[in-house]
């Protein structure tokens, strides 16, 4: 069987709109400055990662932790980023290496 490119493009663009309609980060828009940042509940579409990235200068600079997930939801997740952050971070939640989820936390310095 046969399928065109434009067709296949449009399934693998549903499958990758599906992930990220049942992915998600309940929690607040800030974090405490901890060397383990309190993410809350986080639900995702399949087993995936949470890398926490710096966003001092407004895009993703230096990884600080990652922290794997499991499809669903995954209550009370905490990722050790090492030294307690001075800047904000931002969050993504990859599923087969592809980016879901992106938040933005502020630091509650």
């Amino acid at each position: 069987m046969f399928i065109k490119p434009i067709a296949l493009a449009a399934i693998v663009a549903t499958a990758g709109s599906a992930a990220t309609a049942n992915s998600y980060f309940e929690f607040g828009e800030t974090l405490k400055s901890s060397s383990v940042l309190d993410l809350g509940l986080v639900r995702s579409a399949d087993n995936g990662v949470i890398e926490i990235y710096d966003n001092s200068r407004g895009a993703p600079g230096a990884l600080l932790g990652t922290q794997s997930v499991k499809g669903g939801a995954n209550s009370n997740v905490r990722v050790n980023v090492g030294v307690r952050p001075t800047q904000d971070v931002i969050a993504l939640l990859k599923i087969d290496g592809e980016v879901v989820v992106e938040r933005e936390y502020d630091i509650n310095r």
